[in-house]
């Protein structure tokens, strides 16, 4: 049996304000492995005209983890920032360093779950490759065959024939000349 991983997401977010200044994101699921990918990061509307600095401490809460700052927000000049494409592992706690907030912040959790359901996969399999199948498509042969004038005729189309430079040169524009014409005049 083959085992693959299937992704689930879900919202998660915080408030960090005066009354509370840190918030953790942890899992004590160990079957599967799991990533909180951050989103935004803004202000609310009852947010005071100041600095609001939010670290980031990464590992369990012990002396060698280290608090980095992610964002500086302020209501007039920077109310919101955009985080995408930070990804982290649990544990991680949000901190507010400076300033009185409420700050938002937005994220998507994401777990990795484990199944094995062989016929699911073989059916999902199946589908992809009945795609591929439908998306190449052949194009019709045509014949080409030699009439008795040495010219070559088309079977599939039978009123259309390939017409050689020699025959029939296509005709000049009714505008062209008429300038040169009427400067002589």
């Amino acid at each position: 049996m083959s085992k693959t991983e299937k992704p689930l997401s879900t919202l998660w977010g915080c408030e960090l304000n005066d009354s509370n200044k840190e918030e953790s994101f942890k899992t004590d699921d160990t079957n599967h492995q799991h990533q909180l990918a951050l989103r935004t990061m803004c202000l609310g509307h009852t947010a005071k005209d100041e600095f609001n600095i939010v670290e980031l401490v990464t590992g369990e809460g012990n002396s060698s983890a280290k608090a980095v700052p992610i964002a500086t927000l302020h209501a007039k000049s920077m109310p919101t920032v955009n985080l995408s494409g930070l990804d982290l592992h649990p544990p991680v706690t949000f901190r507010l360093k400076h300033g009185s907030g409420p700050v938002y912040v937005g994220a998507e959790h994401v777990a990795l779950e484990e199944y094995s359901d062989e016929e699911e996969l073989d059916e999902e399999m199946d589908e992809e490759v009945e795609e591929e199948e439908e998306d190449i498509e052949e194009s019709p042969v045509k014949k080409v065959t030699k009439n008795g004038a040495g010219k070559q005729t088309n079977q599939v189309f039978p009123k259309c024939r390939e017409v050689s430079d020699g025959e029939n040169p296509p005709k000049k524009g009714k505008g062209r000349g008429r300038k040169a014409q009427a400067a002589k005049v």
